[in-house]
């Protein structure tokens, strides 16, 4: 026990697997672990390198092990696929990690703090009652139109189509139908509510946060992605360069270059899609409001959108937004206005 040196741990919600070799990297160790045992076990062993797959429940157990006196790397699961040696069970999957942790051109996760997984939550949960609201909308609008019952799109719609189902004088809607759009009307208001009680809170976290209220200075981004940034992105400088960020969201154009030939296809769309999605909306409210006000001032976006279409230049601009979020995190830095602009 005292000559293990790395460790790759397979976490799972109740049975967890232990891979651990030796500085000249002999197996030294194989075993299952109950949840109950893991801390306990890593207890009796000297400090050393242990590999998780950043998946579900990993940035728990990074910080559990830290605690402990040993080195945490959480790597992304699709990087620890090529070191599987065939078929799949969570030794081999075990031993694929312990194999990855050790190479010296892996790319790691950085560990996220409780209070960056608490405002991740928020966000989650505030999204999931977003969804949820949109499908009860849904839900009305095509109960109703079984009985020839339309709205126009929009809010004021489901107000007109909720009005019609409290009207007991109206009869083109049967009183059994009557009571289900009711309840979903009931539902629709608890979600509303709910949504705006997140938007609160999201609002104070942000206020509370140094690194939230400096990257809120950029065009395009708000409240909501400033504080989506600082809880996802641990550590920025984990990123070379903007770029290399932007990548990660997914805002930039897939590859398929060979023999010096550079084929530049459509965008990635790989990443965190919810921060992918903030960004684009952020950059769209950009261009929203240089087309009402004018683009003079932002020379290199009147130019874009002279040549491209408004979807085409707001990932455009999404892209170049998230460098500079990026430059900000990692440099510590406030927003500086472009020359164009501050003239």
């Amino acid at each position: 026990m005292q000559a293990i040196t790395t460790i790759g741990l397979d976490i799972a919600k109740s049975v967890f697997q232990v891979h651990g070799v030796d500085s000249g990297g002999q197996v030294v160790i194989r075993r299952q672990l109950k949840r109950s045992y893991v801390l306990a076990f890593f207890q009796k062993l000297p400090p050393c390198l242990v590999g998780i797959e950043a998946c579900a429940s990993s940035h728990h157990w990074s910080r559990e092990l830290q605690a402990l006196g040993h080195t945490v790397r959480l790597m992304p699961p699709a990087y620890v696929k090529p070191y599987v040696k065939r078929h799949k069970n969570d030794a081999i999957d075990a031993e694929a990690i312990c194999e990855a942790v050790s190479r010296p051109n892996m790319r790691f996760v950085a560990t996220k703090t409780r209070e960056q997984q608490g405002c991740l939550t928020l966000h989650r949960t505030r999204h999931l009652f977003i969804r949820q609201q949109t499908s009860v909308i849904n839900a009305i609008r095509a109960h109703l139109a079984e009985f020839g019952i339309v709205a126009p799109v929009g809010r004021k719609g489901v107000e007109q189509l909720l009005n019609v189902a409290a009207d007991a004088g109206d009869k083109r809607l049967p009183e059994v139908a009557r009571a289900c759009v009711t309840a979903l009307g009931a539902q629709l208001q608890t979600l509303k509510a709910q949504i705006l009680q997140f938007d609160r809170l999201i609002m104070a976290w942000h206020r509370s946060s140094e690194a939230s209220r400096r990257l809120d200075d950029i065009p395009g981004v708000g409240p909501a992605l400033a504080t989506a940034l600082v809880a996802t992105v641990a550590d920025p400088r984990a990123f070379r360069s903007g770029r290399n960020f932007s990548a990660w969201i997914g805002i930039v154009p897939k590859q398929h270059s060979s023999g010096g030939k550079e084929r530049l296809g459509s965008i990635s769309k790989r990443g965190d899609r919810y921060l992918r999605g903030l960004f684009v909306a952020g950059a769209l409210a950009v261009i929203r409001y240089a087309k009402i006000h004018g683009t003079k001032r932002r020379p290199w976006l009147t130019a874009l959108l002279a040549r491209r279409h408004t979807k085409v230049a707001a990932i455009a601009l999404a892209n170049k937004i998230a460098r500079m979020a990026w430059a900000m995190m990692a440099k510590g830095e406030h927003y500086k206005e472009p020359i164009a602009l501050a003239a």
